[in-house]
């Protein structure tokens, strides 16, 4: 089974948010950088399209022409609870157990929300569900931290460096499960 992971294109929000599962709007370039992802999967048939619920990832799946992608909430952005829609640098500032967080994102959970590992968890719960269904090619619509757990999930990188080098927006990953 080949896996096209698609993220989602930028989005309008300050430089800085931790905007994570928060349904965010997307930039008035949104048009342009969809076609550039839509032109990367032309082409490939898929068996499957999943979307993440949040409009981000659903509006690009529309505009690629598949307006009928399965929601599926495991592929959510990463949950950073009472932190989201605030500053990084802020949250850094005036938050010890924000500080505590970036030391540890892995195993350390934002209040009321994820830490890393939970993210590759339902990846990882997510791929065993791709896993049992007849499909030989399937498109995900998908978000930062869903990339970098596939990344991990694969081989591609380590814990030590997942949150290094993530696919920028718009990029497409393709892996075979």
């Amino acid at each position: 089974m080949i896996v096209y992971f698609i993220r989602h294109t930028r989005v309008d929000v300050p430089q800085g948010t931790c905007y994570g599962q928060s349904d965010v709007p997307l930039r008035d370039t949104f048009q342009e950088e969809a076609a550039v992802v839509k032109q990367k999967i032309s082409g490939v048939v898929f068996d499957r399209v999943f979307t993440s619920p949040l409009t981000r990832c659903v509006e690009l799946a529309r505009f690629c022409g598949f307006p009928d992608a399965e929601r599926e909430d495991l592929v959510k952005e990463f949950n950073f609870g009472e932190w989201e829609m605030g500053n990084y640098d802020q949250l850094y500032r005036d938050d010890p157990r924000f500080v505590s967080w970036c030391n540890d994102y892995l195993h350390e959970h934002a209040p009321g929300g994820e830490c890393l590992l939970d993210v590759v968890h339902r990846t990882e719960l997510f791929l065993t569900k791709l896993k049992s269904m007849d499909c030989g090619c399937a498109a995900v619509f998908c978000h930062g931290g869903i990339l970098a757990s596939v990344r991990l999930l694969t081989g591609m990188t380590s814990f030590d460096h997942a949150m290094d080098d993530i696919p920028p927006y718009g990029s497409v990953l393709s892996v075979e499960l």
